[in-house]
């Protein structure tokens, strides 16, 4: 007697049931389709972007850092002197490094003045790196000077009308005899870091900016005042910058002061007088 009705009743939940089952299928079945067609529309694009040539991080021939050019040259006295040539343009800078460097020592700032728009030289003197010739046995008594001319020589060679030198301490001496050696108005420009010539000062051919930290000492004592009295004997124009600490000449780039020594160097260089 009361088969029928459950029957029914029951029928009519499985056909609702079945009904909201189908339902929730399309729907399931549509979600999916339309996560399957997103997936492979993501996966085309990631095909397409990676056949597009693309090298963000590729060096660029107009970025001077992109490339180190290495050159050697012959000096008078026929050392050979290998170098590194960093940037392009017709203002040469060449850099002497100090006895307890090498060319390489010089990449940081390197990089910076060929930023700046300098053709810049790094050298390494005669007994450093691949560099040999007269005298290279002993640092202190080899015409270390002849090795600065070639640089400087090199570069006027190959474009550059004007040229600095900035040497460092052994490599600033070296500069210095650089300059008095010279012919006029071939070194421009002369940076000396914790540097003195080791001839008179009065003989120096080119505007000399001199930078020293205040404490820089060696085992004979203090730098400053023989470096002082070395450069107020140097024809004008002519500037002394004293620094707070003690780095000695290329280490104070290694300083907090870095970024103030470069100011001052391109200052120096970009000046007209």
């Amino acid at each position: 007697m009361h088969t029928k009705p459950f029957i029914r009743q029951n029928a009519k939940w499985i056909v609702a049931t079945s009904a909201y089952n189908a339902t929730e299928y399309e729907n399931t079945m549509s979600r999916g389709a339309m996560h399957l067609h997103t997936t492979l529309l993501i996966f085309c694009a990631c095909i397409v972007v990676a056949q597009i040539p693309h090298s963000p991080s590729a060096p660029s021939h107009n970025n001077p850092r992109a490339k180190i050019e290495h050159v050697s040259f012959s000096t008078e006295d026929g050392a050979l002197i290998y170098a590194d040539l960093y940037g392009k343009g017709d203002r040469g800078v060449v850099l002497a490094h100090g006895g307890r460097f090498t060319k390489e020592s010089w990449k940081p700032q390197a990089e910076q003045l060929a930023t700046a728009g300098f053709h810049v030289l790094a050298f390494d003197f005669r007994g450093f790196g691949q560099s040999h010739g007269p005298g290279d046995s002993d640092m202190f008594t080899a015409p270390m000077q002849l090795d600065v001319l070639a640089a400087v020589r090199y570069l006027r060679k190959n474009g550059a009308k004007t040229v600095a030198v900035m040497g460092g301490s052994f490599g600033g001496g070296a500069a210095a005899d650089a300059s008095s050696a010279s012919q006029p108005g071939e070194i421009n420009r002369l940076i000396l870091l914790a540097g003195e010539g080791n001839g008179p000062a009065e003989k120096i051919k080119s505007a000399l900016l001199e930078i020293v930290a205040r404490d820089d000492a060696s085992e004979d004592g203090p730098r400053l005042p023989h470096i002082r009295a070395w450069f107020e004997k140097a024809p004008q124009p002519k500037t002394l910058i004293v620094l707070d600490g003690s780095a000695h000449a290329q280490f104070l780039f290694q300083t907090d002061q870095a970024n103030r020594i470069m100011k001052e160097v391109l200052r120096f260089l970009s000046a007209t007088d």
